[in-house]
């Protein structure tokens, strides 16, 4: 009888963020294919969906940069590799990538990453500690973008590259699967007024997430008539809420804008926004944000670089604007705002009809199974 194929997904912890939710997309498909899948990392508040869906956990200390550390969950993993005849480690961050790389050279089972993001790469001990996401028999890239990055910055090869768009689950997101209840529900919790235009900013208030970029393209916009909402966790980022909150303070913007912290129904969030931003000043991997907004057919504007230069078309899915430029976004803005009702259901349909014949779900865990057969030769 042929051994059934053993997969585990190796990251810091289970938190919100797009290196977890890829990581737990693809352990579901890995057990849905009747495969064993095991996610190895700190857990947290995503690890409910593991449960429900019967994957198996291990707690390890993943997170840690720590020497010491990393050499016992190498050990710790190496153990893991051993008694439960794993076939294929898949690593998706740097600390935990290195214990995960050597445990696997040491029981010689293939070696898989996911290149999530650019990384900072400006010397040379950060390029070192990069590199061991460059060392899988296969390195992911979740867009052309991050592959071309693989090339220029880190001399891989185009044939080790997979090129693997992040996927999202177009059911979820989708207008039609948001009830009235869910939508009015988040709108009072925000006390939101009807008839007035919502602007959307997604993301935790990091610098290069752009807020700064959006407030100083609101000031320069004549009209007064829209809300703008920045939605996303200040955990660790509260010096730069102090920051953007003096910003606007001197543009007289208090009334215009206000922050709603973490939300944990985004695509009702959507569908109380008239226009989304994606500002982000560093290039996104992929952007996950401009792919969500166009499934929930809404007008998205976001920095002509990275993966959204990607995943929008310019003029038909969405606007892309000059990156990091207040005076190009504000035009997008004002001209996104004056958009008539049939315009915008145009643009909005090319969007979701662009998304889920790209970026479904289920493109991503297909393509991701067909390269793990390739691996163990099935």
């Amino acid at each position: 009888m042929n051994k059934v194929p053993s997969v585990i997904q190796v990251l810091p912890a289970l938190n919100s963020g797009g290196v977890e939710r890829g990581a737990i997309d693809i352990a579901l498909a890995v057990k849905i294919l009747g495969w064993k899948s095991f996610v190895v990392s700190e857990g947290g508040i995503m690890m409910k969906e593991l449960e429900r869906a019967g994957v198996d956990h291990i707690n390890l200390p993943l997170s840690s940069k720590n020497p010491l550390i990393m050499h016992k969950n190498f050990n710790a993993l190496s153990s893991i590799i051993f008694d439960k005849k794993i076939d294929i480690i898949h690593a998706r961050s740097r600390a935990p990538a290195w214990s995960a790389y050597y445990a696997s050279k040491r029981f010689n089972v293939s070696f898989v990453t996911t290149f999530h993001g650019t990384y900072n790469y400006n010397n040379y001990l950060k390029k070192t500690y990069n590199s061991v996401m460059t060392k899988g028999k296969k390195v992911v890239a979740i867009s052309r973008f991050i592959s071309k990055h693989l090339e220029e910055k880190y001399g891989v090869k185009k044939e080790k590259i997979v090129t693997i768009p992040r996927g999202i689950d177009t059911e979820s997101f989708n207008p039609i699967n948001v009830s009235h209840e869910r939508i009015i529900q988040l709108s009072n919790a925000w006390r939101l007024s009807d008839g007035i235009q919502v602007i959307m900013l997604p993301g935790r208030l990091a610098r290069w997430k752009g807020h700064k970029v959006l407030i100083q393209a609101l000031a320069r916009l004549k009209r007064r008539d829209y809300r703008c909402i920045f939605v996303g966790s200040e955990l660790g980022n509260e010096n730069n809420k102090k920051f953007l909150e003096n910003i606007i303070q001197k543009n007289n913007l208090r009334d215009m804008v206000q922050f709603v912290n973490h939300c944990n129904d985004m695509p009702a969030a959507y569908m109380l926004a008239d226009i989304v931003i994606s500002a982000s000043t560093d290039p996104e991997a992929f952007g996950r944000v401009s792919v969500e907004a166009q499934a929930m057919n809404r007008i998205i504007i976001a920095s002509d670089h990275g993966g959204s230069s990607e995943t929008i078309i310019n003029g038909k899915t969405g606007i892309l604007f000059s990156n990091n430029n207040p005076e190009s976004l504000s035009k997008s803005l004002d001209f996104a705002l004056e958009m008539d009702i049939d315009s915008r259901k145009k643009m909005g349909d090319a969007s979701r009809k662009h998304v889920c014949s790209k970026y479904k779900l289920e493109y991503m865990q297909e393509s991701t199974i067909k390269l793990y057969k390739k691996l163990i030769l099935i």
